[in-house]
């Protein structure tokens, strides 16, 4: 067999495991440009879901994954013995912290382990979820490697790393170039041929680790840059400056400036997680990462921030915290989408339960909320009505949904802090304070 002849011609089995925001995506690429794929999890009700042609994704349409059906090409499974079957496996699953703010690749070397189970020759393996450098071409080789066969010998071995960016309507998997590193020359041609036919570009490094490292740099990027102006933010507030504007005006220069946006807190699956990985793997090299711990430092303070200055604003109007009604806009980690992974709303609501605050919460897209690592909130959302926003002390603006009307928000709520401007501050708006 020839995997790169296989690939090209459509012919290749192609196995996805973690059908989430990532793998999701992946399968219907894959099955749309005409491959065979096998989507795998360990969550029942995900796979029984897609097999109704149900999507669990909000921003993602039911009738893609019908779509994705009608073609007779994608099957969905918890049945991991099915690996063995597969050409491509691509690993798409979660890498968190744990409560010591240290990687906890659990979820990636137990995969690996199952992909041990049923490894066979000719096999190409491609992690895809967000790591330290070292992770593909050390951990999981020594895993995979643990059956007696080599790598880049009997099977193949990449990372890609994902790039997803929920909802977002200028770019999509296929249309966001992908970078890939391969253990050897070969694995590295297999794995772009195999990309090549999802996206519109590949940009191949000279290894796994530098294709790690370059999901790391992008990443610390962002963290670097929003701890930044959230500093900026808290700074100019003292001043009595609207950061806001700030950001505005120095948008207007065409060169040598890239706007980044202040909030109540980093969310989402990488931004919050990912520095803290290659925080971790250089002190295995004896070196400190100062600007990524600061910048962790800050980002994570800033749900406290707001708490301080909810409380200044309840304070200011002879109101304690403790017994007050508070409603958070907006539970997911950005807006319009329902993705609430590492959201600081959640954080919010905790911290202001913990003083004494009777909360709730309204968000279009998120009308629960379910268990998760660190919280279960056990909440569900409240209509956002006049009637519901006037029996509120507060309305703490978390996240800037597209549903949400500015208007209608400040004419009937008591007092709003808002930490995503998505209130203009002008003479009629005296309840509202930025946070």
């Amino acid at each position: 067999m020839n995997l790169v002849d296989d690939i090209r011609k459509r012919h290749a089995q192609v196995g996805i495991i973690g059908l989430g925001y990532v793998g999701l995506p992946l399968v219907l690429e894959f099955v749309r440009a005409g491959f065979p794929v096998t989507g795998f999890d360990i969550d029942a009700k995900k796979i029984k879901a897609l097999e109704a042609g149900i999507s669990y994704i909000k921003h993602i349409p039911a009738g893609k994954v019908k779509e994705a059906l009608s073609t007779g090409r994608f099957t969905s499974t918890t049945n991991f013995s099915r690996l063995k079957e597969m050409d491509c496996i691509l690993i798409c699953v979660p890498t968190p912290l744990n409560r010591n703010r240290e990687p906890d690749l659990s979820y990636v070397f137990n995969t690996t382990r199952a992909i041990r189970d049923n490894l066979r020759k000719g096999q190409l393996i491609v992690l895809e979820s967000t790591t330290y450098p070292g992770t593909t071409d050390e951990d999981m080789r020594a895993i995979l490697e643990e059956t007696g066969l080599k790598a880049g010998k009997d099977f193949l071995l990449a990372f890609s790393p994902e790039r997803e960016d929920p909802n977002n309507k200028d770019f999509s998997t296929g249309t966001i170039p992908k970078v890939v590193g391969g253990y050897t020359k070969k694995c590295l041609k297999a794995a772009c041929t195999l990309y090549d036919t999802i996206v519109v570009k590949t940009v191949p490094v000279s290894s796994t680790r530098a294709a790690e490292a370059t999901k790391l740099m992008e990443n610390i990027f962002r963290s670097v840059n929003i701890a930044m102006v959230n500093e900026m933010k808290i700074v100019f507030d003292r001043m009595g400056i609207d950061v806001w504007e700030v950001i505005a005006a120095s948008s207007t220069k065409p060169f040598g400036y890239m706007p980044f946006y202040p909030g109540p807190g980093l969310g989402g699956h990488c931004i919050p997680i990912d520095p803290f990985y290659l925080t971790w793997k250089a002190r295995e090299y004896g070196m400190a990462t100062r600007f990524i711990e600061l910048a962790g430092e800050i980002n994570t303070s800033m749900p406290a921030y707001v708490i301080n200055k909810l409380l200044g604003a309840l304070n200011s109007r002879g109101k304690s915290l403790k017994g007050s009604k508070i409603l958070v806009l907006g539970l997911a980690y950005k807006k319009d989408i329902d993705d609430v992974r590492e959201s600081p709303s959640l954080e919010l609501v905790e911290l202001l339960r913990e003083k004494g605050a009777r909360v709730d919460y309204n968000d279009p897209h998120v009308p629960r909320t379910h268990k998760m690592r660190h919280y279960d909130l056990r909440m569900r959302s409240v209509h956002l009505t006049e009637k519901n926003l006037k029996k509120y002390d507060c309305v703490l603006i978390a996240t800037n949904h597209s549903d949400y009307d500015p208007d209608f928000i400040q004419k009937h709520a008591r007092l709003i802090v808002d930490t995503r401007n998505l209130i203009k501050i002008n003479e009629k708006t005296k309840n509202v304070v930025k946070a």
